[in-house]
């Protein structure tokens, strides 16, 4: 499997990472970045990430035989609709979002049919962000999910599934909206807990957060992520995530209520089946 072009549309943590691991397995000929920001496009090609750039999508996806869209998911369908008429016959169009649903849905209207979309999620994200980050091995042994649906071209599947494979990634398949009931509990809702509970601490009272230890950090530790990012993953996940903040809340007012009610042994039963399931995560 080789690509002889690739536009990689967002230079950030995953996108750049991409390009590197591609690069590092000899998958891959020129790499073209496309991004909002030419400083940060700049920085790309000096790390030796992207070969060229252009602050124009539709420029830096001519000619290309996969294209991966890799910026915050709010921009996908308003991109996909300006490189259309610049896609290559044939070439595989994917992306790298955290979320799938509708969206996916949307990206294969908003494309041609001669160029088929195949939507995909790399689990190897973290708190850093940015084209300095990029790691040409963040993807191995991780999971990688990626969501056909009855109008995916088959080829393009195999394809995809062949270079995540390539990359070190184990592939997982589900529907979209599979993906986004099991994301929005294990992924999208830790962070906007995360994001609460640092808002939380400082409306107790700001200087709390000088004596921030350990714990607090690594249960918060999410919270650093880009703020646009997780804006546009959440607003895309709304309806799941509704759901399961009424059954969050639920739980928080269950240990309120053993609280009130000095009801220690009922507090200490949740937090056991908590550690218990702590404990199995990971377990295969």
């Amino acid at each position: 499997m080789f690509f002889p072009k690739v536009t990689i549309l967002g230079v950030g943590l995953i996108g750049s990472s991409v390009a590197l691991a591609m690069k590092k397995r000899r998958l891959c000929g020129h790499i073209t970045g496309f991004g909002r920001r030419e400083e940060r496009l700049m920085r790309a090609k000096d790390l030796g990430i992207v070969d060229s750039f252009d602050l124009d999508p539709s420029r830096a996806s001519l000619g290309s035989d996969f294209v991966l869209f890799s910026m915050p998911v709010g921009f996908f369908p308003r991109i996909a609709g300006m490189i259309r008429d610049s896609l290559k016959e044939g070439a595989v169009v994917s992306d790298a979002g955290s979320i799938k649903g509708s969206l996916v849905h949307e990206m294969e209207k908003a494309l041609s049919n001669k160029t088929p979309f195949v939507g995909a999620h790399p689990i190897a994200g973290s708190e850093q962000s940015g084209v300095d980050a990029a790691d040409a091995d963040l993807f191995e042994k991780r999971r990688c999910v990626i969501t056909p649906t009855d109008k995916t071209d088959r080829t393009a599947l195999d394809t995809l599934t062949e270079l995540w494979r390539s990359l070190g990634a184990e592939v997982v398949i589900m529907t979209p909206e599979e993906h986004d009931r099991v994301f929005g509990a294990v992924s999208h809702l830790p962070h906007i807990i995360a994001y609460a509970l640092m808002n939380s601490a400082d409306e107790l009272n700001h200087s709390y957060l000088a004596y921030a230890g350990q714990g607090f950090l690594d249960t918060t530790r999410i919270a650093a992520s880009s703020p646009e990012v997780w804006r546009d993953i959440c607003m895309g996940n709304k309806e799941n995530l509704i759901q399961f903040l009424d059954t969050f809340m639920g739980r928080l007012e269950r240990v309120k209520g053993y609280l009130a009610g000095s009801d220690a042994a009922s507090l200490e039963g949740e937090f056991s089946k908590a550690k218990t399931l702590r404990d199995e995560c990971g377990q295969d």
